[in-house]
């Protein structure tokens, strides 16, 4: 029997990498994203690769069309692992003073009020079940209070603290959360990032660790290793300090 993996943010970066890597002969694929060619693109790989694949075009700015399409893919078939990859990255531009109201509202439904309801609805019905496996892809970001990008930090935050809550309630219902952290990935957004090209992660590398990392039953992936010695870091300096030296991030 096929294992079916739902995996949002499928058309591109670090969700199409995670479906290139899950995909084998054992498994269906159930892809989600915004980019119709793109998708099909990833689709295609996974096929070559032996997988059997649906594909749904979705934008997660819309949190009832997302659970409606929860809805209905659970009554296809039951999803055995959800890997919830779809996100909004956004920096403050150097002349604005604050984030765009607008855009602060967009990336919190993308980032954080709709995986965290496709989460519960998925939890639910997996606890019914007694199995599965949801994992939320957050950020580094979601430790630390970066002022130009407050929205993207913040609404991290908020999954990061959602998964935690999720994995200890469905815990003794047979049901696992993981929680993923990386830092800056190989991509437009990535790069824009203030860290050394060194700490820049390609997306397949990031697929293969968020694979191992569910195999062993991890609660929590932290990538690369030293964003999790910043956390300790970020936590201990005296506040002046951490604020200075968070304003001096700023992307150029």
């Amino acid at each position: 029997m096929r294992q079916r993996i739902l995996i949002t943010g499928a058309s591109r970066g670090l969700g199409a990498a995670i479906a290139r890597h899950y995909a084998g002969p054992d498994v269906l694929l159930v892809l989600w994203g915004r980019d119709h060619e793109r998708l099909e693109q990833v689709a295609d790989q996974c096929r070559d690769a032996g997988a059997m694949v649906t594909l749904r075009l979705l934008d997660l700015v819309d949190p009832a069309a997302a659970l409606a399409a929860i809805d209905a893919e659970e009554s296809a078939g039951a999803i055995d692992i959800a890997v919830l990859a779809a996100g909004l990255g956004d920096i403050q531009g150097r002349h604005e003073r604050s984030e765009d109201p607008a855009r602060m509202v967009r990336l919190g439904l993308v980032n954080f009020v709709t995986p965290s309801a496709m989460a519960a609805a998925l939890a639910d019905r997996m606890t019914a079940r007694g199995h599965g496996h949801i994992i939320l892809i957050g950020s580094a970001a979601a430790f630390h209070a970066l002022p130009f990008a407050a929205a993207y930090a913040g609404s991290k935050a908020g999954l990061a603290r959602f998964a935690q809550a999720l994995r200890i309630g469905m815990a003794p219902y047979g049901v696992r959360v993981m929680l993923v952290s990386p830092g800056p990935i190989d991509r437009p957004e990535g790069r824009q990032v203030a860290a050394p090209q060194r700490l820049l992660m390609q997306p397949a590398d990031v697929a293969a660790r968020i694979v191992a990392a569910s195999a062993r039953g991890d609660a929590h992936l932290v990538l690369p290793w030293p964003f999790a010695a910043l956390r300790l870091v970020d936590r201990l300096l005296p506040a002046g300090l951490r604020d200075r030296l968070l304003r001096s991030l700023r992307p150029k």
